[in-house]
Protein backbone atom coordinates (compact mmCIF):
# COMPACT_ATOMS: atom_id res chain seq x y z
CA UNK A 1 0.00 0.00 0.00
CA UNK A 2 1.54 3.33 -1.10
CA UNK A 3 1.93 5.84 1.77
CA UNK A 4 0.14 9.17 1.58
CA UNK A 5 1.96 12.21 0.26
CA UNK A 6 2.54 14.79 3.00
CA UNK A 7 0.43 17.43 1.27
CA UNK A 8 -2.65 15.30 0.72
CA UNK A 9 -2.28 13.66 4.14
CA UNK A 10 -2.26 17.01 5.96
CA UNK A 11 -5.36 18.22 4.14
CA UNK A 12 -7.27 14.98 4.61
CA UNK A 13 -6.28 14.49 8.25
CA UNK A 14 -7.35 17.99 9.27
CA UNK A 15 -10.65 17.61 7.43
CA UNK A 16 -11.30 14.21 9.03
CA UNK A 17 -10.61 15.60 12.50
CA UNK A 18 -13.03 18.48 11.98
CA UNK A 19 -15.65 16.00 10.80
CA UNK A 20 -15.24 13.86 13.92
CA UNK A 21 -15.58 16.94 16.11
CA UNK A 22 -18.72 18.01 14.20
CA UNK A 23 -20.23 14.62 15.06
CA UNK A 24 -19.58 15.27 18.75
CA UNK A 25 -17.02 12.48 19.04
CA UNK A 26 -14.14 14.64 20.30
CA UNK A 27 -15.20 16.63 23.38
CA UNK A 28 -12.95 19.52 24.35
CA UNK A 29 -9.37 18.99 23.25
CA UNK A 30 -9.59 15.20 23.54
CA UNK A 31 -8.73 12.68 20.87
CA UNK A 32 -5.95 12.39 18.34
CA UNK A 33 -5.26 10.90 14.93
CA UNK A 34 -2.35 10.19 12.63
CA UNK A 35 -1.44 9.00 9.15
CA UNK A 36 1.62 7.32 7.73
CA UNK A 37 3.18 9.39 4.92
CA UNK A 38 5.97 8.88 2.41
CA UNK A 39 8.36 10.76 4.72
CA UNK A 40 7.15 9.64 8.15
CA UNK A 41 3.99 10.43 10.09
CA UNK A 42 1.57 13.31 10.50
CA UNK A 43 -0.19 13.59 13.85
CA UNK A 44 -2.57 15.96 15.53
CA UNK A 45 -0.93 18.35 18.02
CA UNK A 46 -1.27 18.12 21.77
CA UNK A 47 -3.87 20.20 23.56
CA UNK A 48 -5.73 21.38 20.46
CA UNK A 49 -9.42 20.69 19.74
CA UNK A 50 -9.78 18.49 16.66
CA UNK A 51 -12.53 20.79 15.39
CA UNK A 52 -10.11 23.72 15.04
CA UNK A 53 -7.37 22.00 13.06
CA UNK A 54 -6.11 23.00 9.63
CA UNK A 55 -3.39 21.37 7.57
CA UNK A 56 -0.79 23.83 8.88
CA UNK A 57 -1.55 22.91 12.51
CA UNK A 58 -0.33 19.31 12.29
CA UNK A 59 2.88 17.81 13.65
CA UNK A 60 5.38 16.01 11.42
CA UNK A 61 7.42 13.05 12.66
CA UNK A 62 10.16 11.40 10.64
CA UNK A 63 10.18 7.69 9.85
CA UNK A 64 11.77 6.89 13.22
CA UNK A 65 9.11 8.85 15.11
CA UNK A 66 11.17 11.94 15.97
CA UNK A 67 9.33 15.27 15.97
CA UNK A 68 10.67 17.32 13.06
CA UNK A 69 8.20 20.13 12.35
CA UNK A 70 5.02 21.78 13.56
CA UNK A 71 3.67 22.06 17.11
CA UNK A 72 4.35 19.41 19.78
CA UNK A 73 2.52 16.22 18.77
CA UNK A 74 -0.11 14.36 20.73
CA UNK A 75 1.22 12.64 23.84
CA UNK A 76 -0.17 9.38 22.45
CA UNK A 77 2.59 9.24 19.82
CA UNK A 78 4.08 6.08 21.44
CA UNK A 79 0.76 4.28 21.05
CA UNK A 80 0.37 5.32 17.41
CA UNK A 81 3.94 4.41 16.51
CA UNK A 82 3.71 1.05 18.26
CA UNK A 83 0.67 0.22 16.19
CA UNK A 84 2.26 1.24 12.88
CA UNK A 85 5.37 -0.81 13.70
CA UNK A 86 3.39 -3.98 14.31
CA UNK A 87 0.81 -3.52 11.56
CA UNK A 88 2.64 -2.16 8.48
CA UNK A 89 -0.49 -2.45 6.34
CA UNK A 90 -2.19 0.27 8.40
CA UNK A 91 -1.81 3.86 7.27
CA UNK A 92 -4.16 5.65 9.70
CA UNK A 93 -4.97 5.55 13.41
CA UNK A 94 -7.84 7.36 15.16
CA UNK A 95 -8.09 7.57 18.95
CA UNK A 96 -11.17 9.17 20.52
CA UNK A 97 -12.68 9.81 23.94
CA UNK A 98 -16.24 9.70 22.62
CA UNK A 99 -18.83 9.33 25.37
CA UNK A 100 -20.30 5.89 24.74
CA UNK A 101 -16.97 4.30 23.87
CA UNK A 102 -15.43 5.64 27.09
CA UNK A 103 -18.43 4.33 29.05
CA UNK A 104 -18.03 0.88 27.47
CA UNK A 105 -14.31 1.01 28.29
CA UNK A 106 -15.21 1.41 31.99
CA UNK A 107 -17.23 -1.80 32.06
CA UNK A 108 -15.94 -5.25 32.97
CA UNK A 109 -16.55 -7.22 29.74
CA UNK A 110 -17.72 -10.79 29.48
CA UNK A 111 -14.79 -11.40 27.12
CA UNK A 112 -11.68 -9.18 26.94
CA UNK A 113 -11.01 -10.47 23.42
CA UNK A 114 -14.31 -9.14 22.06
CA UNK A 115 -16.16 -6.57 24.16
CA UNK A 116 -19.25 -6.37 21.96
CA UNK A 117 -21.50 -9.21 20.83
CA UNK A 118 -22.18 -9.19 17.06
CA UNK A 119 -25.15 -6.84 17.33
CA UNK A 120 -25.26 -5.70 13.70
CA UNK A 121 -23.73 -6.78 10.38
CA UNK A 122 -22.13 -3.33 10.15
CA UNK A 123 -20.19 -3.67 13.38
CA UNK A 124 -18.98 -7.10 12.26
CA UNK A 125 -17.91 -5.86 8.82
CA UNK A 126 -16.36 -2.55 9.92
CA UNK A 127 -14.87 -3.49 13.27
CA UNK A 128 -14.52 -7.22 13.69
CA UNK A 129 -13.69 -8.28 17.23
CA UNK A 130 -13.12 -5.29 19.55
CA UNK A 131 -10.80 -6.30 22.41
CA UNK A 132 -10.36 -4.36 25.64
CA UNK A 133 -6.81 -3.39 26.55
CA UNK A 134 -5.95 -3.10 30.23
CA UNK A 135 -5.46 0.22 31.95
CA UNK A 136 -2.23 2.21 31.75
CA UNK A 137 -1.72 5.99 32.12
CA UNK A 138 -2.47 8.02 28.98
CA UNK A 139 0.61 8.77 26.88
CA UNK A 140 2.75 6.18 28.64
CA UNK A 141 5.01 3.56 27.12
CA UNK A 142 3.12 1.05 29.25
CA UNK A 143 -0.06 1.90 27.35
CA UNK A 144 1.72 1.60 24.01
CA UNK A 145 3.14 -1.79 25.01
CA UNK A 146 -0.36 -3.18 25.52
CA UNK A 147 -0.83 -3.08 21.74
CA UNK A 148 1.76 -5.86 21.44
CA UNK A 149 -0.80 -8.33 22.75
CA UNK A 150 -3.28 -7.72 19.94
CA UNK A 151 -3.48 -9.73 16.72
CA UNK A 152 -2.20 -7.80 13.69
CA UNK A 153 -5.66 -8.24 12.16
CA UNK A 154 -7.21 -6.03 14.88
CA UNK A 155 -9.00 -3.00 13.44
CA UNK A 156 -10.51 -1.55 16.61
CA UNK A 157 -10.08 -1.76 20.36
CA UNK A 158 -11.07 -0.10 23.60
CA UNK A 159 -8.57 1.24 26.13
CA UNK A 160 -9.77 0.63 29.68
CA UNK A 161 -11.03 3.81 31.41
CA UNK A 162 -9.88 5.79 28.37
CA UNK A 163 -11.50 5.52 24.95
CA UNK A 164 -11.36 3.89 21.54
CA UNK A 165 -8.85 3.23 18.79
CA UNK A 166 -9.49 2.35 15.18
CA UNK A 167 -6.83 1.48 12.64
CA UNK A 168 -7.08 0.93 8.89
CA UNK A 169 -5.32 0.86 5.55
CA UNK A 170 -6.66 4.35 4.83
CA UNK A 171 -7.90 7.34 6.81
CA UNK A 172 -11.51 7.24 5.63
CA UNK A 173 -11.89 3.65 6.80
CA UNK A 174 -10.34 4.40 10.20
CA UNK A 175 -12.75 7.32 10.63
CA UNK A 176 -15.75 5.20 9.60
CA UNK A 177 -14.60 2.59 12.11
CA UNK A 178 -14.49 5.19 14.89
CA UNK A 179 -18.05 6.27 14.12
CA UNK A 180 -19.24 2.65 13.98
CA UNK A 181 -17.50 1.84 17.26
CA UNK A 182 -19.22 4.72 19.03
CA UNK A 183 -22.61 3.58 17.73
CA UNK A 184 -21.90 -0.02 18.72
CA UNK A 185 -20.92 1.13 22.21
CA UNK A 186 -24.16 3.09 22.45
CA UNK A 187 -26.15 -0.01 21.47
CA UNK A 188 -24.20 -2.04 24.00
CA UNK A 189 -25.13 0.33 26.81
CA UNK A 190 -28.79 0.29 25.75
CA UNK A 191 -28.99 -3.49 25.42
CA UNK A 192 -27.06 -4.60 28.51
CA UNK A 193 -28.70 -2.88 31.49
CA UNK A 194 -26.91 -4.96 34.15
CA UNK A 195 -23.20 -4.20 34.09
CA UNK A 196 -20.17 -4.22 36.37
CA UNK A 197 -18.27 -0.95 36.27
CA UNK A 198 -14.54 -0.69 36.88
CA UNK A 199 -13.07 2.54 38.30
CA UNK A 200 -9.46 3.59 38.77
CA UNK A 201 -7.83 2.13 41.86
CA UNK A 202 -6.45 4.43 44.55
CA UNK A 203 -2.91 3.81 43.26
CA UNK A 204 -3.90 4.48 39.64
CA UNK A 205 -5.69 7.68 40.64
CA UNK A 206 -2.80 8.91 42.80
CA UNK A 207 -0.32 8.33 39.98
CA UNK A 208 -2.22 10.83 37.82
CA UNK A 209 -2.21 13.65 40.39
CA UNK A 210 0.44 16.39 40.28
Amino acid sequence: MTPYSATSAARDLAQACRGLADLGLSPGSSGNASVRTEEGFLTTPTGRPLGDLTASDLSFLDASGRHRDGPPPTKEVPLHLRWYARAPHHRAVVHLHSTHAVAAACLVPADDASVFPPYTPYSVMRLGAVPLLGYAPPGSEALAALADHLPSSTRACLLAQHGSMTMAHDLATAVQGAVELEETARLHLLLTPRRTVRTLSDDERTALLP
